[in-house]
């Protein structure tokens, strides 16, 4: 199994921000929490019904990436980000542009 993906304070002090509020319907699980799942199914490269427990139910985490998505949540949050100069540790390397000889 994967080891878990946790956003880091810095990281969650970036997006918070961005986060939607006011929320109707039942108590929501955590944002952070939610984010951390979504980041960890995306980095894992897992179906969304494998994202681990911890993260909370996996039909929530996928149904506020999904929701999040058509909102063009994370379209406006990466453009501001980056606009303002935030690029994170990470890097991306997509193996289908690399020829191994």
């Amino acid at each position: 199994m994967a080891e878990l993906f946790w956003l880091s304070d810095e990281q969650w002090q970036a997006m918070a921000p961005f986060m939607p509020t006011n929320q109707p319907g039942a108590r929501r699980k955590d944002n952070r929490t939610i984010v951390s799942g979504i980041l960890h199914v995306i980095k894992c490269n897992c179906r969304w019904k494998d994202c681990p427990s911890e993260y909370g139910p996996s039909t929530t985490v996928y149904n506020r990436f999904n929701r999040w998505s058509r909102r063009g949540f994370w379209t406006r949050m990466l453009e501001t980000l980056a606009r303002a100069g935030w690029s994170g540790e990470a890097t991306a390397l997509d193996a289908t542009y690399v020829r191994v000889r």
